[in-house]
């Protein structure tokens, strides 16, 4: 196959994966589980350096493996058909975890211009499951976001975060931080490192997408060049990006205020644009939540269409609709998942956590395959694939993160550990219970 992303293009993907809605909200969770400052920042740049190492890590995955239909078939190929069958499917709900989350999200914002007064958790359930089934509805009439739609909220979502950061050329918007600087005083270094742990949760989602690199191994111009450096300058970009907008609501809302305030960019918004501003902008950040929930929904239920067709789902998860080609059956089980999740959880804080823990095991797993992939295709070396240089310290730091990241759930939320555990318990059996069926063969 000829090559046709060049160094630029590679740039973009990876900025483009990363940055979603999470920037928009998960400071306030970082920020609430921080002990000071200082630990809160220092998550930001680790959680930075940490997708670093996993998206260089998941590019040399899709260079020397290159395979479609999701991580199923890398992990058939890594470790045993249960183990991909039930992460796959665990990645699936934490997919379905980060809509609903998201979705949240948006309800927060929106709600503050619709609705009067304080909003209670429930009401923005509602309000996140309402746009969750409209497009379900959508793509039940198989109506695709094109491209260009894509590009014009994805310019009002920079458009959004540059706003946020332009609020720092504005000192008379400052707040007071002077009484965040003092750390607790009976604070030893083990309560610090699990401040941090905690931290690296809210973190941990805000930088999720890179694993995405995974599928463009083997279309980089120049692979063994472009990959390392179009990740290195995504990625620098976005901890910048991040670092940039943290400090503004740092510097805006204040420390101690930024733990409590969940919808943090409205109150920014607000202080520079008045209220008409701030409720524009809730308006835009929401279009942009939906289209992020269109976009799942489009893209999740043909992984299990694909893991169908391999014969590890049941054959009605194939069925489509004869005039729109929809799967419909998979796009109705995702979209019921979501439901279930966001009606489990109720709030975002409960979601963040369930879904981080679900990607611990997810991400540690599929990076790992790194070692067993590269035994395997020796032979491949030198013929102009991307291999990592410093290997295997980037793998080897990216999983012990994510093992960290998941200790610490355990540790703070043992009950949410404990959900999750069984969730994928529940998979394995099920795998086992399930009736086999031949892989679908197709043209191409």
């Amino acid at each position: 196959m000829k090559s046709k992303l060049s160094l630029f293009d590679l740039t973009m993907i990876v900025i483009g994966l990363v940055i979603g809605m999470g920037i928009f909200r998960t400071a306030s969770n970082s920020a609430k589980d921080a002990l000071t400052p200082g630990v809160f920042f220092a998550a930001w740049i680790v959680g930075g350096l940490v997708a670093l190492c996993g998206a260089l890590t998941y590019a040399e995955i899709g260079s020397r493996h290159p395979a479609t239909g999701g991580y199923y078939r890398i992990f058939s190929y890594a470790y045993h058909p249960s183990l991909a069958f039930s992460i796959n499917c665990l990645i699936l709900v934490s997919n379905a975890g980060s809509l609903s989350g998201v979705a949240l999200i948006g309800a927060g914002y929106i709600s503050k211009v619709l609705l009067p007064g304080p909003v209670s958790d429930l009401t923005k359930v509602f309000i996140a499951a309402v746009g969750i089934i409209v497009f379900y509805g959508v793509n039940l009439l198989g109506l695709r976001m094109s491209a260009k739609t894509q590009n014009v909220l994805m310019i009002i979502k920079i458009g959004m975060v540059v706003m946020l950061i332009a609020a720092l050329f504005f000192p008379s918007l400052y707040h007071d931080n002077s009484a965040a600087h003092v750390a607790p005083a009976a604070a030893g270094w083990d309560q610090y490192i699990k401040s941090f742990g905690m931290s690296l949760v809210a973190v941990s989602f805000t930088y999720g997408g890179y694993q995405q690199t995974i599928n463009f191994g083997h279309e980089v111009n120049n692979a063994s060049r472009n990959i390392p450096r179009g990740i290195f300058i995504g990625i620098a970009a976005i901890i910048a990006l991040y670092l940039a907008v943290n400090y503004s609501y740092y510097k805006i809302v204040g420390f101690e205020n930024l733990k409590n305030t969940n919808e943090i960019a409205s109150v920014i918004a607000f202080k520079l644009l008045g209220q008409d501003g701030a409720d524009i902008f809730s308006g835009l950040l929401f279009l942009s939540v939906l289209a992020y929930v269109n976009v799942q929904l489009l893209s999740n239920p043909r992984v299990m269409f694909a893991m169908s067709e391999d014969g590890v789902l049941p054959a009605v998860f194939k069925a489509k609709s004869k005039q729109k080609e929809v799967v419909v059956t998979s796009l109705t089980v995702f979209t019921i998942v979501c439901i279930i999740v966001l009606f489990f959880a109720k709030t975002f804080d409960e979601i963040l956590s369930f879904t981080i823990f679900l990607d611990c095991f997810g991400m540690a797993l599929s990076a790992g395959s790194i070692f067993m992939l590269r035994k395997r295709t020796k032979h491949l070396d030198g013929t102009g694939i991307y291999s990592m240089k410093l290997y295997p310290l980037q793998p080897l730091i990216f999983i012990a993160a994510y093992i960290f990241v998941c200790i610490s759930i355990i540790i703070n939320k043992p009950m949410t550990a404990l959900i999750g555990v069984l969730v994928l318990a529940g998979f394995m059996i099920l795998y086992f219970l399930m009736p086999k069926t031949s892989p679908t063969k197709t043209d191409n």
